[in-house]
């Protein structure tokens, strides 16, 4: 056996990685790391032991076994690691022990440490003296490694010390990732030296570029007191935001502003907006990239399901390919789902990036569409970033919800954006609402009213309803009115792309159009209509569908007319039905509107009280585990999106490819074959044009049926007829089950 210590077999130029290298490297960085939220003697130390295991002498030969045939070693090396870090750094062993697999629940960790025998203890202290030859830090002492704070914490605060864990294992697991990818590619990736606060005066100049090249609108000027506002706004002390913006009032833009220039303020690094959708994502993505990027200098990074980080090319595929893994860029837009997910998952690719939130401006675009069932959970960890972590969070709706009524924004101050929000929506007040509720009509006592409007959009709360309510419309809609479209997940993401680009060229022209749509159109969704349709719903989703009529203000007034219909679905879901329980008892005929701050306000109190959210639920219950420290636990019980449809992949022809490109793609992902997970990512993004949501029970009977044929995983290739309007519509599928045709057309989402 060699004399030194190996952590890596031979890279590309025949060269291995020395142990004690390794472990300095990645001391190093995740010090670097750990120092941006004050932890990086803790972060350091960590790095230094995470390997030690790997001085064994099994291992190391182990190693020399496999060297060059890309075969992992196959024997434990972080045991050793983790008993040493546990004799120094207490609990944050757990960031060690799981820096592979992921971060195990405390009780576990010390049932595993309890069960050490004598013999392998004392294995463990000769691999240490081994190790300690070359890097005599491994046998510090345990003396101020871990931040003064989390001594108190531990007894009165378990949450902090839950999220200063999940901080540090992100700094251990990114620098153990750089420190090994470095020595495999034969140079370390260079961080990313920009500043986005050092971007204001280019984010100013694109911005009045951007503005003089539209049509201009009566709420331009409103617009641009809200964008001076947030500017303004951005120079006060770091912490938690509130940008109460109405719809059609440039949040988006003033949104980035005030991250851009606060982060100047503060010189924070970067800046994360995330929103609830993929489409939004996409669309607020695109705007930021023509307000900050240029040829060369690579600024705004899109990460989320959709878009496509391994397919070769430019180098700026590649930078973005790199900087999706740990959020090394100055502007990052994602979903709050790769956010919250990432947050409080426990595995290393998924965490790897989150010390990369410490001292950065987060802005949750759309905050209203956080679920409620696991408020308790997300406001907790964003007053902890904003508290413990140098974060500032800017919480930017239309419909403010109410979370300072709930215990973890319980005193907690708040800033906000707008100083008086109430006069600035008076003056973005560009509708009349109608209450069509009380006599309930049917789906096709407004369809008769629809199809002879010039122009109007209907937002309905099911895809069955959608279709339905589509067929009931087009079949009486006069042919010098026309283009009755549809809009709803069980049309592609290619076809509903093609429709709301055809939509709002309509709406340009002048032309007539009605527009059939499920509540994916609600929220920042640019469209402008005369007058909107809305099925009941929670009244954050009527004042969101009220924000696509008279958008742009160019008529006196438009209309929202809001309609009870009594044979129209609904979502079957508890937290849905407090929102509508709740909605009803203040907003309606004779009541609010929604779009009344101080009723909306007591709405959110009542519809929380009502769940007993800081009690009962999910949401409760990862608090528990949280404290206790449960890290498995708590990811499998996160789940933002609760997965209830399956997707299917349809060759719609005007999905921007021909037939034989999508029949080349499902043939690949069938055939596998070697390095197939990597091609796999690439050529499902390349059919997200093709994809289309049903139920899970449709997607049984589909397959059970021959309707359609497994692709990968999960996505099966839908066979049946594709409508060319609404896409897969249930009441046109021959032979279809009775029974589960009357299951989908009542509990349909």
């Amino acid at each position: 056996m060699d004399d030194e210590l190996w952590a890596h077999s031979r890279n590309g130029s025949g060269v291995r990685h020395g142990l004690a290298d390794h472990l300095r490297g990645t001391a190093e960085l995740a010090r670097l790391f750990g120092e941006e939220f004050g932890a990086g003697d803790l972060t350091g130390y960590l790095g230094l032991v995470h390997d030690v295991g790997k001085g064994g002498c099994a291992w190391q030969q182990g190693l020399l076994s496999v060297d060059g045939t890309r075969r992992p070693v196959g024997i434990d090396h972080k045991c050793c690691g983790t008993w040493l870090a546990d004799r120094v750094a207490g609990p944050f062993a757990m960031c060690v022990d799981g820096h592979h697999g992921g971060l195990p629940a405390l009780e576990r960790l010390k049932n595993q440490l309890l069960a050490a025998t004598p013999a392998m203890t004392g294995e463990w202290e000769q691999t240490v003296a081994r190790v300690a030859v070359a890097v005599p830090g491994v046998l510090a002492g345990p003396a101020s490694l871990v931040p003064a704070w989390v001594g108190d914490a531990w007894e009165e605060d378990r949450l902090a010390v839950e999220m200063l864990m999940r901080m540090a294992f992100s700094a251990l697991v990114d620098a153990d990732f750089l420190d090994t990818e470095a020595h495999f590619s034969g140079a370390r990736r260079p961080a990313s030296s920009l500043l986005v606060g050092d971007l204001a005066e280019r984010y100013e100049s694109r911005r009045a570029e951007l503005l003089a090249g539209r049509k201009p609108s009566p709420c331009d000027q409103w617009r641009a007191e809200v964008y001076a506002e947030a500017v303004a706004k951005a120079s006060g002390p770091r912490g938690m935001y509130r940008l109460p913006a109405p719809t059609g009032s440039g949040k988006t833009i003033a949104a980035g502003g005030f991250g851009i220039h606060h982060a100047r303020a503060h010189g924070l690094r970067r800046v994360i907006v995330a929103v609830p959708f993929i489409s939004i994502t996409e669309q607020n993505a695109a705007e930021y990239r023509r307000l900050l990027d240029e040829p060369g200098s690579h600024v705004v990074l899109e990460h989320h399901s959709g878009t496509d980080l391994d397919s070769p090319g430019s180098a700026a595929s590649w930078w973005r390919k790199l900087a999706a893994e740990n959020w090394d860029a100055p502007f990052i837009v994602t979903t709050t789902v790769q956010l919250f997910q990432s947050l409080f998952d426990h595995r290393p690719a998924a965490m790897r990036k989150l010390h990369r939130l410490a001292n950065s401006v987060i802005v949750l675009d759309e905050v209203q569409a956080l679920p409620d069932r696991l408020l308790m959970p997300v406001l907790s960890g964003l007053r902890l970033l904003t508290e413990r972590f140098g974060c500032t969070v800017l919480l930017a709706s239309a419909t403010q919800p109410a979370y300072w009524s709930l215990g973890p924004f319980a005193g907690l101050r708040v800033h906000d954006v707008i100083s008086e929000p109430e006069p600035l929506y008076e003056r973005f007040r560009r509708v009349r609402y109608e209450w069509r509720t009380d006599p309930q009509p049917s789906l096709a006592d407004i369809a008769a009213e629809v199809a002879a409007e010039r122009q109007a959009l209907v937002v309905v709360n099911t895809t069955a309803d959608s279709a339905r309510f589509h067929r009931l419309v087009e079949a009486q809609r006069a042919d010098s009115l026309g283009n009755c479209l549809h809009l709803s997940t069980r049309m592609t993401a290619g076809h509903r792309r093609e429709v709301l680009e055809k939509v709002r060229q309509l709406l340009d022209d002048g032309e007539p159009v009605a527009l059939i749509s499920t509540q994916l159109i609600e929220a920042g969704v640019d469209v402008d209509f005369p007058v909107v349709y809305r099925a009941w719903a929670p009244a954050d989703s009527l004042q969101q569908a009220a924000g696509r009529a008279n958008r742009n203000a160019r008529l006196t007034e438009g209309r929202v007319v809001i309609f009870r219909p009594s044979d129209g679905g609904q979502p079957r879901d508890a937290s849905y039905k407090a929102a509508l329980d709740t909605t009803e008892a203040h907003f309606g005929s004779g009541r609010q509107d929604p779009d009344c701050l101080a009723e909306l306000a007591r709405y959110y109190q009542d519809r929380y009280g009502l769940q007993d959210v800081e009690r009962i639920g999910p949401g409760a219950e990862i608090e528990v585990l949280r404290a206790e420290l449960d890290f498995p636990a708590v990811a499998e019980k996160f789940q933002l999106i609760e997965d209830k449809t399956a997707t299917v992949a349809v060759p719609y022809p005007a999905a921007g490819e021909p037939r034989d490109n999508f029949d080349e793609i499902v043939r690949r992902l069938r055939a596998g074959g070697p390095g197939a997970a990597g091609e796999a990512r690439h050529l499902l993004r390349e059919l997200r044009p093709y994809m289309a949501t049903v139920p899970k029970r449709l997607a049984r009977q589909a397959l059970d049926q021959g309707w359609a044929e497994p692709i990968i995983g999960d996505l099966l290739e839908w066979q049946l007829p594709y409508q060319e309007v609404r896409g897969i519509d249930v009441a046109q599928l021959p032979d279809i089950n009775q029974e589960v045709y009357v299951w989908l057309r009542r509990f349909d989402l």
